[in-house]
């Protein structure tokens, strides 16, 4: 598959959602940032805003702030 949007517009849409603005969880598929913007392009994205990033099966999950975290089980 090929790109669909420029990688820093795919950025900064996805770090417009209501959910990113408001302290709450992006869910991505691995393969969908691999092919808009490249993985290690997004983890430098997620790092630099200070967010946390999990990963699970092929799902990201983004938890948009930088209070501590807990994995409960």
């Amino acid at each position: 598959m090929t790109r669909i949007t420029d990688p820093e517009c795919w950025l900064d849409q996805m770090f417009a959602a209501k959910a990113a603005q408001t302290g709450g969880v992006l869910r991505r598929s691995r393969a969908w940032i691999d092919r808009e913007v490249g993985f290690d392009r997004f983890e430098l994205e997620v790092r630099r805003r200070g967010f946390h990033m999990i990963e699970s099966a092929d799902q990201i999950l983004v938890v948009c702030h930088n209070d501590p975290i807990r994995i409960l089980f």
